[in-house]
């Protein structure tokens, strides 16, 4: 494996728009393009535009791929129209959370997932093998797309003037063919900023074609491009989990407060059933720590790892912390021991560099956008 970057096909063109880059899971992506206060101000008010093209495309096609998916993931992939998408996970037969992931039914025998850039390949690998009993094909579909995310306020408008699909009709993890500025692209309702916006999934070769046109049609709107970082700063607002912080082998998505994603109910055996009836059954009669918000009284900004603190004892950890631009305080998200988890709970601080800063218990999420 060479330690060099992987380049997007928008690489060229971030570099042209000044973008500060930084290696992103083994992707050279871009972090900011300016002020990352502004770009994540734009997406909640205006509109941004975002080169998502590190996360891993997946297909799997056949007369069982339904069925693979449903034995390899925890998620009911039987319920999934065509033309829909679900959230769902990956996990280890111990019920360790492997990935999150989206599922997009592209047709009767036709699923696209939908990793996170580091999970790729460890997912691939795992829904192979999961798949191998079934008459089912999995194929490695990571450079066939580009991602492109338009996301905000303004972003229908925006994409509503160069594309004819029927984005009114198109529904939040809804998914359609169609044609955009030109080009060929599944144009997706999903996003990770907490406003409603697209995911354009395109060949490569077409990339800079699409993103040059949403640019030219969002400059009226403020559309701006945006990077990683305000992409943090959205989805941690939004009280969405990020893999390698909220969610890890580790833990089950019981322990993540994301249990409802698992289907007991669906047909057959699936990979960590049994380990996770347990963790089911443990999160209701004796719940761990618990996932919450944390919104500072202070200045002072929490970091991942940091301890939680409740009259002297460590009670929690955190898992995200960053400035909050829309609450105008540092916030932050922490497993927390069940007693001190209840929203309104007082008393409870964060430990930054030896000074116990005090912070007030919320329910996620911090931020819910008006419909």
């Amino acid at each position: 494996m060479s330690n060099t970057p992987r380049l997007t096909s928008l690489d060229a063109l971030h570099r042209s728009l000044g973008a500060t880059m930084t290696d992103f899971a083994g992707w050279d992506m871009p972090l900011r393009y300016g002020s990352e206060r502004d770009e994540h101000t734009a997406v909640r008010t205006r509109a941004g535009l975002f080169d998502l093209s590190h996360m891993g495309e997946i297909t799997v096609t056949g007369p069982e791929a339904m069925k693979a998916l449903n034995y390899a993931l925890v998620g009911n992939i039987a319920t999934i129209g065509v033309g829909r998408a679900r959230y769902t996970m990956i996990c280890q037969e111990d019920g360790g959370i492997v990935d999150d992931l989206i599922v997009y039914r592209l047709g009767e025998t036709e699923y696209m997932v939908v990793a996170n850039a580091g999970n790729a390949q460890i997912v691939l690998d795992a829904i192979t093998g999961r798949a191998a009993g079934f008459d089912a094909e999995v194929r490695d579909d990571r450079d066939a797309y580009a991602l492109i995310a338009v996301q905000g306020p303004e972003s229908p408008g925006i994409l509503k003037s160069v594309t004819d699909a029927d984005l009114d009709g198109l529904k939040y993890y809804a998914g359609l063919p169609g044609t955009v500025a030109g080009v060929p692209a599944l144009i997706a309702r999903t996003g990770y900023t907490g406003e409603d916006g697209f995911e354009l999934f395109v060949a490569p070769e077409h990339a800079e074609q699409l993103w040059r046109a949403l640019t030219e049609a969002g400059k009226d709107a403020g559309l701006v491009p945006c990077g990683l970082s305000c992409r943090d700063t959205l989805r941690l607002e939004a009280g969405m989990p990020l893999y390698g912080h909220e969610l890890t082998t580790a833990l089950t998505p019981f322990d993540a407060g994301l249990g409802r994603v698992v289907k007991f109910e669906k047909d057959g055996d699936f990979v960590g059933r049994t380990a996770l009836e347990a963790a089911a059954e443990k999160a209701e009669t004796n719940p761990p720590r618990k996932l919450v918000g944390l919104i500072a009284e202070g200045r002072r900004v929490p970091r991942a790892g940091f301890s939680v603190v409740a009259a002297g004892e460590v009670v929690g950890e955190v898992t995200s912390g960053a400035p909050s631009p829309t609450l105008g305080r540092p916030i932050a998200i922490a497993y927390v021991d069940a007693a001190h988890a209840a929203p309104g709970t007082t008393g409870v601080g964060i430990d930054i560099r030896g000074t116990h800063e005090a912070y007030e218990v919320v329910a996620l999420p911090f931020y819910k956008r008006q419909k």
